[in-house]
């Protein structure tokens, strides 16, 4: 349970860096990029979105469960891309 809550504070704290933002244009700095290799998925677990890798989670001692959860980067469904100067999740 500890892990959901984790991830769902990130991902509701990066949704409204996101949407305060001064200017629609701005990126976020947890966000920015310009290379694909800045960006890496925002939580340890089943993530749905990606962040610049100096903002990453120490997932260190964190276990996750071994389920390749639909619409989520598991088991290789997806990944994290740089488009347009932003981390963003890549789901195929």
């Amino acid at each position: 349970m500890i892990i959901i809550k984790k991830s769902t504070i990130i991902l509701f704290i990066i949704t409204l860096l996101v949407l305060i933002g001064c200017d629609n244009q701005e990126i976020p700095q947890e966000l920015r990029c310009t290379t694909n290799a800045e960006c890496v998925p925002s939580s340890c677990c089943h993530s749905t979105s990606c962040i610049n890798e100096k903002f990453k989670q120490d997932c260190n001692g964190i276990r996750c469960t071994m389920e390749c959860a639909p619409g989520t980067m598991d088991c290789g469904q997806g990944s994290c891309a740089c488009q347009n100067n932003k981390c963003e999740a890549v789901i195929n």
